[in-house]
């Protein structure tokens, strides 16, 4: 006699909502529904779970393709340019990384980030926000002890706010850049990375991101 447990009926209607979702294949969606006994959400926190290892995986392949993606907004008064890289002409040359350029542009058009990563922030900015964060608790009167959680918490907020991979993607606030960036890398199967941006508005200086970046970014004057 089989003790072994029967498989969950997954629905198909939603194994298309987790699909539309999440960009995950059809056998990946049904397992993660299985798994979570048919709960869709926990199925959305398994497969980005998922798409974080594999990514974590691929990190370390070189990705020396890729494509400019821009995006222009607010008629022509708002202008974006991102570099993504993977590792082959082939995916770059695909719909979906066409798709993930323009859409990383229209984030960066809309929220204007400062940084790439956390990691691109240089220690002197770490500095200065620790020390007016540090000030702003302490006039509060709560103990040291207090003061550093609060300071590591604006900390946190301030990784989100200004660095890209941090940030939540403007038209799904449920996932950040970084989350959208793993999906594509398990989608698309080949390591994937934003490599740097600049972002232009008229009448505004500055604005192109270096941080990270051996070689100059594109400016308004060299294009």
């Amino acid at each position: 006699m089989s003790t072994s447990k029967p498989v969950m009926e997954i629905p198909a209607k939603l194994v298309k909502e987790l699909r539309e979702r999440t960009n995950a294949g059809f056998s990946d969606c049904r397992a993660a529904l299985v798994e979570t006994n048919g709960d869709i959400e926990k199925a959305i926190d398994v497969l980005r779970k998922k798409g974080q290892a594999a990514a974590a995986k691929k990190a370390t392949r070189e990705a020396t393709e890729g494509l400019i993606g821009h995006y222009i907004h607010a008629g022509g008064k708002i202008g974006v340019i991102v570099e993504i890289n993977c590792e082959s002409d082939f995916v770059a040359r695909t719909d979906a990384f066409k798709q993930l350029c323009h859409d990383v542009a229209m984030h960066i058009a809309a929220v204007d980030p400062r940084y790439v990563r956390r990691e691109d922030v240089t220690p002197e900015m770490l500095e200065k926000e620790r020390e007016i964060y540090s000030a702003q608790a302490r006039a509060t009167g709560k103990p040291e002890q207090v003061i550093q959680k609060i300071v590591t918490g604006k900390m946190e907020k301030f990784y989100e706010e200004s660095c890209l991979y941090e940030q939540h993607y403007i038209k799904d606030e449920t996932q950040t850049i970084g989350e959208m960036i793993s999906q594509a890398i398990s989608k698309l199967g080949e390591n994937i990375a934003i490599r740097r941006f600049a972002r232009f508005k008229v009448g505004e200086g500055g604005g192109p991101s270096t941080e990270g970046t051996p070689e100059p970014v594109p400016t308004a004057a060299n294009g």
